[in-house]
């Protein structure tokens, strides 16, 4: 059974390095909260943005994908891509990236159509493979569905680290929407993992460090996947 993480230990791990003072979502002191002018600023400011990039920070990774079952700390949702674009010459343009989102504006699935993927040319076929930290919302899975039932030369894969509030029945409804739209989704093995760390994580220039998997990545997987064939069966 995978294992609860400490919530001193998940802070730690979830952020480069402790700042020295609380900020907010725009780098903002939050010392002085009781002054009823400064706290109402805050408020306003806007959400935080999408993050996209090429490979992300060692510690994200080794936190935000790490295959827990208890995900306390965990507010984010890192989504690594593989976009291949096959052309009627058979030619395929590949491209790849990551997004990260805050779950305070779009959630980094709905961004990935707003801003890697706006539209599809019909002469064109795309097949796309997300690697995702944990499966989608209802509401991103609706809009998955959306896009699939509207872009017939679009293939999806879904690879995911965990199961994002598996027991909701609404949750449950929605991934087996995705296979219906015939989105394919599956858990991450350990050797998914390891791509991901080789293909979307932050190397020292010049040396390429080897994945070393958790002590329990096999058996939470094998959790997960236990969980996500009963959620579609």
């Amino acid at each position: 059974m995978a294992q609860k993480e400490e919530a001193a230990a998940a802070a730690a791990a979830a952020a480069p390095a402790a700042p020295a003072a609380p900020a907010s979502q725009n780098g903002e002191d939050l010392e002085d909260l009781d002054d009823p002018e400064k706290l109402k600023e805050l408020i306003e400011l806007p959400p935080f943005e999408i993050v996209t990039g090429e490979r992300l920070p060692v510690n994200f990774f080794k936190f935000q994908f790490r295959n827990v079952e208890y995900s306390s700390g965990r507010n984010k949702t890192f989504l690594c891509y593989v976009v291949e674009a096959q052309g009627k010459g058979g030619q395929v343009q590949a491209s790849r990236g990551y997004l990260e989102d805050e779950h305070a504006a779009a959630h980094a699935e709905e961004a990935f159509f707003n801003t890697i993927l706006p539209a599809c040319d019909p002469a064109v076929r795309y097949n796309v493979t997300w690697y995702v930290s944990s499966s989608p919302c209802a509401a991103c899975a609706d809009r998955i569905v959306r896009t699939l039932g509207k872009t017939k030369n679009l293939r999806l894969l879904i690879l995911v680290g965990r199961l994002f509030m598996w027991e909701e029945p609404d949750v449950q409804a929605a991934l087996r929407r995705l296979k219906e739209a015939g989105c394919r989704l599956r858990i991450m093995k350990p050797q998914d993992f390891e791509y991901v760390w080789q293909n979307f994580v932050e190397q020292e220039e010049g040396e390429s460090k080897a994945f070393e998997p958790w002590e329990d990545i096999q058996e939470n997987f094998l959790y997960y996947e236990e969980k996500l064939a009963d959620i579609l069966k």
